[in-house]
């Protein structure tokens, strides 16, 4: 760990419209954007790598273990502002990867508000100059090389034919099963043109950038804001199209389609229930919307409560996760057919991904829609999963999950 002296210092700052729009000198280390607000960090003050079942509760103690030995120099004094560690969990308890980042220079944009705030450790001047502005921002293009050799379509479909015979067995009600495909780059990935791309075309989403792993994804896992908890469960899916009148009849259908308002079902209880545990006065609308974005849509509902023991937004997270919307139900079923029939490691796709403030407050999301990058970012692992229940077809399910994939295969250059 670095010194335990250290200052954080947060200041409004002006000069910055867009954090995805400017041309930084350097590429960020973290990223949160949505709807063109958020967060990027660059530097790394300070990062903890975390493992097995206690993963979360780890990660919660040594955020809060670090901050409590710093002195917080706030100009502002506005909630949801100031230093935030930017986490990122496997799926799994034994896969490795989940990692919590502090950013050395932390730039938001929220309301109007920019502030910037600083971690500088004893003996260091401000660190005033560590991000420099350049304009305009730059075009980059990707040239990839795609491969799906990890799981073909063919032997993804028949794990999907086995999982459904199962639950028509009645061993479980529900199962989420996931894909890679793989790709290799001529060069380097560019990260602020895709990050930039990214956030342009799914406004709507959480544009996130943490350790290499990189994606905008729709599904809030848990937001936390003082007592106020927000989740947004999404399952249920259907390709959009360039034509509003089919983009319409795809939506009414996917609304009175009993597959997928099924498999919504399973994923709304399994978050209502966990959220009980901690909260009050819980509204879960009855019925689902559609949530339309560039290249799908989804079932969507969201779920609002009131803080009930001061859980933090992390601990939240844990509670929460894995949701049926990724995982199955019952869990611990769909959990052993996972690790028998996907015939892959997901890594932190599919995990908690966001960030956590001094006040406990964050947000996290589901890190679905994304790619881990390799070290040298020359390649990537893109993931796509589909829920299944008793009457999935594979050959459907397979094509959603190429849908699903779009997002992803466009942002890193394949023409479509």
């Amino acid at each position: 760990m670095p010194p335990t002296a250290r200052l954080i210092r947060t200041r409004a700052m002006n000069g910055i419209e867009s954090l995805t729009d400017t041309q930084w000198a350097t590429d960020p280390s973290v990223a949160w954007i949505r709807r063109g607000e958020g967060m990027m960090g660059w530097g790394v003050a300070a990062q903890a790598n975390f493992r097995g079942a206690e993963r979360f509760s780890r990660a919660q103690r040594w955020v809060s273990d670090w901050l409590a030995q710093c002195r917080i120099h706030d100009d502002l004094g506005i909630p949801r502002t100031g230093m935030m560690a930017f986490a990122s969990f496997t799926f799994t308890d034994d896969s490795y990867g989940s990692t919590v980042v502090i950013p050395r220079t932390l730039i938001g944009v929220r309301d109007g508000l920019r502030w910037r705030t600083e971690v500088t450790f004893d003996g260091e001047p401000d660190n005033d100059d560590a991000v420099v502005v350049e304009h305009p921002q730059t075009k980059a293009e990707t040239h990839a090389t795609w491969h799906d050799e990890t799981a073909s379509s063919a032997a993804w479909q028949a794990a999907v034919g086995e999982s459904v015979k199962r639950i028509a067995a009645g061993e479980l009600d529900k199962v989420v099963l996931a894909r890679e495909v793989r790709a290799d780059f001529a060069q380097p990935v560019a990260l602020q043109p895709l990050l930039r791309r990214l956030a342009e075309r799914y406004p709507q989403c959480w544009t996130f950038y943490v350790d290499g792993l990189v994606g905008a994804t729709p599904e809030l896992l848990v937001r936390r804001q003082r007592d106020q908890v927000t989740s947004r469960v999404l399952a249920g899916s259907v390709a959009a199209s360039s034509s509003d009148q089919q983009t319409d009849e795809n939506a009414k259908a996917l609304q009175s389609s009993s597959k997928n308002l099924l498999e919504h079902e399973y994923a709304v209880r399994s978050v209502a229930h966990a959220l009980a545990v901690h909260c009050t006065d819980l509204d879960v609308p009855s019925a689902p919307s559609v949530l339309q974005l560039a290249n799908v849509q989804h079932l969507a509902t969201d779920i609002r409560a009131n803080l009930a023991d001061g859980s933090s937004a992390l601990a939240l997270a844990a509670s929460l996760h894995p949701t049926a919307a990724v995982c199955g139900t019952p869990t611990e079923r769909a959990r052993l057919v996972i690790r028998e029939l996907e015939g892959i490691d997901r890594g932190r796709y599919s995990g908690p991904v966001g960030w956590i403030d001094g006040n406990s407050d964050g947000e996290f999301a589901i890190a679905l829609r994304c790619a881990q990058l390799g070290p040298d970012a020359r390649t990537a692992r893109l993931f796509a999963g589909c829920g299944l229940v008793a009457d999935s077809d594979a050959e459907a399910e397979l094509a959603e999950s190429e849908t699903k994939l779009q997002a992803m295969r466009w942002a890193l250059g394949e023409r479509q």
